[in-house]
């Protein structure tokens, strides 16, 4: 209790304001009762003691210790006036004493809400400087988010997007071209060439490069060690006597194909050579390898039914070789339509019970058709398929298929893929 009043009475000397108000307002008390009531300057016979409203104002103001030191300058000031003659009064105890528990009182209460306010204080000054971190983050976030706008105005479509429009849109003598052009956009590189690779022969003409051209060592061990670990390949994989001229080798590897190129990098910014671009360079050198494959797998079908979705295509290959060399089957569902089929808008009606696994193909003319792969599903599954439709036809009131004008028909996919839509386009087109 004693150290918990030392430190009160710390804080209350430390206010020059407080201690000089708590001074001057019983002094000045005193004074007003000796010019308005010189024989009792201290309203001891008043019906209200007006002397001790100073003491009252200091410790609602202040808190009890600052009432009890006003009080306690009351105190003395009678002692004083006594000493010096003044007539007053003997000493009243139980009108000091009174004094002394109003202030306190007044005083403790003042204590306990200057308490909640000081903590009401805290509270809010942590809440204003968690709103200004917030403040700012969200300024940062602005920013970023600004940076990243202005980032898409000048590159409006995503990598996949312009890897896929490179692959489907341009001739294959351009890719490579396109390619590093696009790599030189997005990994910063300066000076790079991609390499063929036939049959495991690298080929030492490159195809396409970035900044001013250089020599390929075929025997650099950067090389040779991302070429024989199919694995992208830096600097820091080649230690020693035995360094390399290059910063990074990448090989780009198509499924069932094996690696067909080598993106040999000679100078990209210090800043690029991170984790990040070197994960990146490798994933799109391995998709446009994949994308070229597909291209080719699927450029018979393509070149005869330009139509034709080319994903489409290339699962219809794909189907094929699962069902040739592992034996495993899947299905071509074919459903024609009717004029007043079309009209309903059926076909699209159709499509949309499609599995997440299908592909579908709607071929306008001569006689609509709408075709549905129905990937790792024999003949069991297929007529699984159909019999669902069929249920649903019926469950929405429509009858069976034939009576709204569709009929379906299935196709094994265990020939090649050209000779079936042959059979499913050519021979249906022509009845």
């Amino acid at each position: 209790m004693w150290e918990a009043l030392k430190n009160r009475w710390a804080g209350f000397a430390s206010q020059p304001a407080a201690a000089g108000e708590t001074l001057a307002a019983p002094l000045l008390a005193v004074g007003l009762g000796l010019w308005l009531s010189p024989l009792d300057p201290f309203w001891t016979r008043a019906g209200f003691p007006w002397a001790w409203l100073a003491p009252v104002l200091v410790s609602l103001r202040y808190g009890s210790l600052a009432g009890l030191a006003a009080s306690g300058v009351l105190v003395l000031a009678w002692l004083l006036l006594a000493a010096g003659g003044w007539p007053l009064a003997p000493f009243p105890r139980l009108y000091f004493l009174g004094g002394f528990i109003l202030v306190m009182l007044t005083g403790e209460f003042t204590s306990l809400w200057l308490a909640r306010a000081r903590r009401a204080e805290t509270l809010q000054a942590y809440l204003d400087e968690r709103l200004e971190r917030l403040t700012e983050q969200y300024y940062l976030l602005r920013l970023s988010h600004d940076k990243l706008e202005q980032e898409l105005l000048t590159r409006p479509m995503t990598l996949r997007d312009a890897l896929g429009r490179l692959v489907s849109e341009q001739s294959p003598e351009t890719h490579a071209q396109a390619l590093m052009d696009l790599l030189a956009q997005y990994c910063q590189l300066e000076r790079a060439a991609l390499y063929a690779i036939h049959d495991g022969v690298l080929v030492l003409e490159p195809l396409a490069r970035v900044g001013e051209p250089f020599p390929l060592d075929p025997l650099d061990p950067l090389v040779r060690h991302a070429l024989d670990n199919e694995r992208l390949a830096h600097v820091r994989h080649v230690t020693g006597e035995t360094g390399s001229r290059y910063r990074v080798v990448a090989p780009a590897a198509a499924q069932g194909e094996g690696v067909t190129l080598l993106l040999v990098v000679e100078r990209l910014p210090f800043l690029a050579l991170h984790e990040e671009t070197l994960q990146s360079l490798e994933l799109l050198l391995n998709y446009y390898a994949d994308g070229m494959a597909m291209t080719r797998l699927a450029a018979p079908i393509l070149a005869r039914y330009p139509e034709c979705p080319p994903s489409f295509a290339l699962e219809l290959e794909r189907l094929y070789r699962l069902a040739t060399v592992n034996g495993i089957a899947s299905s071509l569902m074919v459903f024609r339509f009717s004029t007043e089929a079309v009209a309903a808008d059926l076909p699209h009606v159709l499509a949309r019970q499609s599995r997440g696994l299908d592909l579908e193909w709607f071929v306008a003319a001569p006689i609509p058709r709408l075709l549905v792969i129905l990937p790792l599903t024999g003949e069991a599954g297929a007529e699984g398929y159909a019999r669902r439709i069929e249920h649903w036809f019926a469950e929405r009131g429509s009858g069976r298929l034939s009576e709204v004008g569709v009929t379906l028909e299935r196709f094994c996919l265990d020939a090649p893929p050209l000779k079936v839509l042959a059979r499913v386009l050519e021979t249906q087109g022509a009845n």
